[in-house]
């Protein structure tokens, strides 16, 4: 997957067995059967090209990442906990990183106003 990912383009299983080789050795029915298996998980879709297929990434890293940290989260006892643990992890860069993508969310999905009891005007934020 690293590989699909970071040529964000279709890619055959030799472009891949080539790449791989530079760094070891591997078969082609090896990787074959990776990419065969990854569709097969839903992880890329194919497309034939000739006698060969291309495959394509289903989702971006990104989004594979920010599933897994869902997951891991949503299976805890206690989220709040688990947060707080894993802001605690976090690097001073990886923080700031943190704070971007709230402003972010924030400014592309705004928290509506809460009236405030008795149907006062909405609390100011």
């Amino acid at each position: 997957m690293t590989r699909i990912w970071q040529w964000n383009r279709p890619v055959t299983v030799r472009e891949v067995l080539e790449d791989l080789q530079q760094e070891r050795s591997i078969a082609y029915t090896t990787v074959m059967t990776v990419l065969d298996n990854l569709h097969q998980k839903g992880w890329v879709r194919r497309e034939v090209e000739g006698r060969a297929y291309r495959y394509t990434a289903v989702s971006t890293r990104a989004a594979y990442s920010a599933a897994l940290m869902n997951e891991a989260w949503g299976q805890s006892d206690n989220p709040a906990a688990a947060l707080v643990a894993f802001f605690g992890m976090m690097s001073p860069e990886q923080r700031e990183s943190l704070n971007d993508a709230i402003r972010i969310v924030q400014r592309d999905n705004p928290i509506p106003a809460v009236p405030e009891e008795g149907g006062g005007e909405p609390a100011a934020s």
